[in-house]
């Protein structure tokens, strides 16, 4: 029962590390270009877009697939390098050990 005991605290421990840690790491940003920077996306480590720009050059009513194609390309690596950061520090916490269902 001691083991069980301390286990549970260990966990809670964890699950507090990890509420700080989402917090900390929910308010830093992550940014991706597409077009050679013509398209820029930034989001925030809680996969929240916060900010795109868009050079003016490319934003031709003749080629709107475009356009589309170059937002969808930056959001997408913005958000892919977030999640990439919040695995980061998950790793860091749990030290490397895969544990289903965190992220």
């Amino acid at each position: 029962m001691k083991n069980l005991s301390g286990l549970m605290k260990q966990a809670q421990k964890l699950q507090s590390k990890m509420a700080e840690m989402q917090a900390e790491v929910g308010n830093r940003t992550v940014t991706a270009q597409a077009g050679g920077g013509m398209v820029e996306a930034v989001v925030n480590g809680r996969l929240e877009l916060v900010s795109l720009r868009i050079d003016p050059e490319v934003a031709n009513p003749d080629d709107v697939d475009m356009l589309q194609d170059l937002i969808l390309a930056a959001v997408n690596e913005a958000l892919n390098r977030a999640r990439e950061m919040m695995a980061q520090e998950m790793a860091k916490l749990t030290g490397g050990m895969q544990i289903p269902g965190l992220f």
